[in-house]
């Protein structure tokens, strides 16, 4: 199956949201939100499970994979119900994860393609996927997808690895994602192979913060021209959401606090430039995101909740789950890619994205202190 590469493809404006809202009108409409916000804004698990049984009717037993998705879609979606699992204590979704890796592969044996990303993906899923399963042969199949990332490093830029084996462009994607499967290895082994994981976590993080990617806005730029510098392109939000994730695993590896500092940089810019006037977040390519940039946001809120949740994101994470439910939300629990709405279509990468948000948003209201 051809899926649209996000970058080449996608259509663009000029590179995030905040162009289209003035930034004081953002900032007043999202305190009158902020007074707005209900007491509690969080799907029960009966809302969770039928979300996902949306979800589920676009699963093919046959190819392991979603059939409205493109190849990395799917290893999302896999990651999306290994976080279900983990936040409903259930292991009804255990099957799902067998059967995948037994058939997925007969498309890409061992996980394994032309993207340095798609492989990041896949590695990233199958670690979920053993945090709830604890089954070893997930974690297994992690270590050898990310031991062929490992070869797409190089000292083209002074490091990084490529974001396809053609080797024309290191971009933020591919580099947030070895950083991320780097740094989760590490934290689920011991030994020699976790001294290599964490050699290579600091590597890519320390290569990765010189290289201009992160803007004066402290947004990430899609990836570096020929001359190893920041190309300026879209400042998508899941560029924004992988490096979260990764970094809360690296301040764990490392008792590292400069690391969260840096993430909650990059979050705070991302609730200030990447939302509309109501404090929801959007990609610049909707509402005709392609395969690709339907799964953008999902990510981002995925790997905010990894983060130590304060109030703030607590809020930012209700208001957006509150307006999916209740102006993008369509027959039988399905979601649109806008979720400011209207409901117009959904498929398995809108969905997962969906599914992704109200995950989030129930683990951080799981994570409030109670009252008194």
């Amino acid at each position: 199956m051809k899926y649209v590469r996000s970058e080449q493809s996608l259509p663009r404006s000029s590179g995030n949201i905040s162009d289209l809202y003035p930034l004081g009108m953002r900032r007043l409409l999202l305190f009158a939100c902020l007074l707005a916000i209900p007491a509690i804004a969080q799907a029960s698990p009966k809302q969770l499970t039928a979300a996902a049984k949306q979800l589920q009717r676009d699963y093919n037993k046959t190819t392991g994979l979603y059939s409205t998705a493109g190849w990395w879609n799917s290893a999302n979606s896999i990651t999306t119900l290994a976080d279900l699992s983990l936040t409903l204590h259930t292991r009804r979704y255990f099957p799902v994860f067998e059967n995948t890796l037994v058939q997925a592969p007969k498309k890409f044996p061992g996980f394994l393609n032309e993207f340095y990303d798609d492989e990041g993906w896949w590695a990233l899923a199958w670690i979920r996927v053993y945090d709830v399963t604890k089954d070893e042969k997930y974690l297994k199949t992690s270590e050898a997808i990310f031991q062929d990332m490992t070869t797409g490093w190089d000292e083209t830029c002074d490091g990084g690895i490529w974001w396809s084996k053609k080797r024309a462009y290191k971009n933020a994607i591919a580099n947030e994602l070895f950083f991320s499967v780097a740094t989760s290895l590490a934290l689920r082994t011991q030994g020699a192979p976790q001294a290599a994981y964490r050699d290579w976590a600091e590597r890519e993080w320390k290569w990765f913060r010189q290289t201009g990617m992160i803007n004066s806005d402290h947004l990430i730029n899609d990836g570096l021209t020929k001359e190893c510098k920041n190309n300026g392109k879209t400042t998508w939000t899941y560029n924004q959401g992988v490096i979260l994730g990764a970094l809360a695993g690296f301040a764990a590896l490392n008792h590292d606090a400069t690391a969260i500092s840096t993430a909650n940089t990059i979050t705070s810019a991302t609730l200030v430039h990447l939302v509309d006037p109501a404090g929801v977040l959007h990609d610049p390519c909707e509402p005709n995101c392609g395969e690709d940039g339907i799964q953008f946001k999902g990510i981002f809120v995925r790997n905010l909740s990894d983060l130590p949740i304060s109030q703030t994101y607590r809020d930012a994470l209700q208001r957006n789950s509150q307006s999916l439910w209740e102006k993008a939300q369509g027959p039988k629990t399905a979601f649109d890619e806008r979720w400011s709405g209207p409901y117009t279509h959904t498929n398995a990468g809108i969905q997962s994205s969906a599914l992704d948000l109200l995950i989030a948003t129930r683990k951080a209201e799981q994570g409030r202190p109670p009252k008194p």
